[in-house]
């Protein structure tokens, strides 16, 4: 009995110092890019370096053009993932048959597993070309590397996580919600836009959030068709831009003999994951709202 109880005293610590030591990796990771990015913080100002535009080393690490087409690449993105996944996982959760769930999962999942370097390539191959000649249509100059071509690669790329959530926290929804309000008149929509999805409507806002993460975060695909143009930051879904996650994968083999240059792209790094932290911060605090909300309701 003894040997019983100290092997479950073992096995709880084990796994509660797995936890802590998990729970530590993020502030291990932003106290190791504050300190080396403390080279370019004690010399210039934050302001300047998160507002100024100019961008020419050694002396001028302005990152605003960079933090804007951040926001542009990701906002477009998700403009177009979110409605598509939500519409998909009501589909495939609601309306869809066994046949064609049975075959559409699998193919999600094998979309979620491709390497982001290929999903570039089909942006180089399918989505260039096309959003070239969509530019054309309405008569703007574009040679198809833009925001537009880098916001649709990403909500490719964010489509499988987001339908896959969506449609699992759908189907969780208690079948005799569905049953009771049809039984009360409802048509089948009525009973899913109403009913259904205000149950589920928490567990997809976090699965808008966590493909959120996905494509803020994306570098390779994004690098491969958004232009990496960082002379000024897009105006237009047809301009050019240069993310974050462009700029570090493209000059970190730069000048890094360079401490303040090296410091620079530790800040930029540094600069992407406080924006992840603020909206998954503000997405806690909605998400905690919503649920009591829906729970009061």
């Amino acid at each position: 009995m003894r040997l019983r109880k100290l092997k479950d005293i073992l096995a709880t610590r084990w796994m509660l110092s797995l936890t802590v030591f998990a729970a530590l990796l993020l502030v291990l990771i932003v106290v190791g890019l504050l300190k080396e990015s403390w080279a370019i913080l004690s010399i210039q100002p934050l302001n300047r370096l998160l507002f100024s535009s100019g961008w020419n080393p050694p002396g001028e690490f302005g990152m605003s053009v960079f933090i804007q087409g951040t926001v542009w690449v990701t906002g477009v993105a998700m403009l177009i993932a979110v409605p598509l996944s939500v519409l998909t996982a009501i589909y495939l959760a609601e309306y869809a048959p066994g046949s064609i769930r049975a075959v559409v999962k699998p193919l999600l999942d094998l979309l979620a597993g491709i390497p982001s370097v290929v999903y570039g390539l089909f942006g180089l191959l399918v989505v260039v070309p096309l959003v070239r000649e969509i530019a054309t249509a309405f008569g703007v100059a574009s040679n198809g590397y833009n925001v537009l071509s880098g916001g649709i690669v990403l909500a490719i790329m964010v489509f499988p996580i987001t339908i896959s959530i969506s449609e699992e926290v759908i189907r969780t929804v208690p079948t005799g919600m569905r049953e009771a309000s049809m039984a009360l008149g409802a048509t089948k929509w009525q009973a899913t836009k109403l009913i259904i999805l205000r149950g589920a409507s928490p567990g997809i806002f976090a699965a808008v959030v966590l493909g959120f993460s996905r494509a803020i975060g994306e570098t390779m695909a994004v690098l491969m068709v958004v232009g990496n143009v960082f002379s000024q930051a897009p105006s237009s879904i047809f301009d050019p831009a240069y993310p974050l996650t462009a700029l570090i994968a493209n000059k970190y083999g730069e000048l890094m003999t360079d401490p303040l240059y090296r410091s620079a792209l530790m800040f930029s790094a540094l600069v992407l994951l406080v924006m992840v932290l603020i909206f998954s911060i503000i997405a806690q605090l909605v998400l905690v709202r919503m649920e009591r909300r829906y729970s009061l309701g």
